[in-house]
């Protein structure tokens, strides 16, 4: 019977499902990362990988799991964990969960943008620490969204989600930066393309979009923090890498921007020196997904990419090496 090997244990039904075929599934016991030689080791025999972003999968890997390995289903709809180019010479297929992570991703953006301008976590501790004696005119002031412009990075699924919910939800104003603009989501939302100078300058929120390729590292560098308002606050679902994490501590100690809220991290689960300490950011453990529903159906995608490939099929999420 097939193997298929599991990095670490995931929510149903993915299990229900391969367990269904008849595969011989293994998983991690230990909820956490495994190390590279753990890994290494546990790869061995596999036809059927179900990874992690967590997960360095390269041409090392793909060796120790033997000829006989056959698909590498990613639970994640980012692949850079995983050397699409290793994977092609060995004619192993390599799939990903689109989709469903959408809606998910775009209402936690949109929750940490709120949380950021309206000073929630802030507001949170305070309280707690007892610090709340009575109304006070100047108390932890924040600033609204109606009207303010959000700036989208990346549009993609996720950043069409987000412009419907803050036009909308909260009427907002739009422009947008991507590869190519589109006419359709500019009629829906009255967005308007620019370049990401021009955004970056004329935002009042910025939430980041895009993947993480060679092109997009450090796309938010110390150059383009400096180039926002004052005022302006920067949202990051995507990948952490995406900004140069140390300028942005810089950035948020020195007043170049008004505040950040991070979903996820250029060294995770690491943060840059100093972030931590910051009182005008908020920060969460990269759970723009953590939803029962998105995480049962990246699940299920998985499962269903294995099962395809496993059954000889064309598999419904391939992901294609450039």
């Amino acid at each position: 019977m097939p193997k298929v090997y599991v990095t670490r244990r995931v929510p149903e039904p993915a299990a229900s499902m391969l367990a269904a075929k008849n595969f011989t599934v293994a998983t991690n016991p230990d909820d956490r990362v495994l190390s590279r030689q753990e890994l290494l080791k546990a790869a061995v025999g596999a036809d059927a990988l179900l990874a992690l972003l967590t997960d360095k999968i390269d041409g090392e890997v793909m060796d120790a799991a033997g000829p006989q390995l056959k698909i590498v289903a990613n639970y994640a709809v980012g692949y850079d964990n995983i050397d699409l180019a290793a994977a092609k010479d060995r004619g192993i297929i390599v799939t990903n969960t689109p989709g469903v992570l959408t809606e998910a991703v775009a209402e936690h953006a949109f929750a940490l943008l709120m949380a950021i301008a309206r000073r929630v976590p802030e507001s949170d501790a305070f309280m707690r620490a007892g610090g709340y004696v009575g109304w006070a005119p100047m108390l932890l002031l924040g600033t609204e969204v109606h009207d303010k412009v959000l700036g989208i990075v990346g549009l993609g699924r996720i950043g069409s989600s987000l412009a419907q919910k803050a036009v909308k939800g909260f009427g907002m104003r739009v422009v947008y930066y991507d590869v190519k603009p589109s006419e359709e989501f500019e009629r829906a939302f009255g967005a308007r393309y620019c370049g990401l100078s021009e955004l970056l300058k004329e935002s009042d929120f910025v939430s980041i979009h895009v993947p993480l390729i060679p092109a997009t590292k450090h796309l938010i560098d110390e150059k383009a923090l400096k180039g926002m308002k004052k005022g302006a606050y920067l949202i990051n679902t995507s990948r952490g890498p995406v900004i140069d994490e140390v300028a942005l501590v810089k950035a948020l100690g020195e007043g170049w921007i008004a505040g950040a809220a991070l979903d996820v991290f250029e060294n995770e689960p690491k943060l840059a020196p100093g972030l931590a300490n910051c009182a005008n950011v908020v920060l969460t453990p990269h759970t723009a997904s953590a939803t029962l529903e998105t995480r049962s159906a990246m699940a299920r995608i998985a499962a269903e990419n294995i099962i395809a490939v496993l059954e000889g099929k064309e598999p419904p999420n391939p992901v294609k090496a450039s």
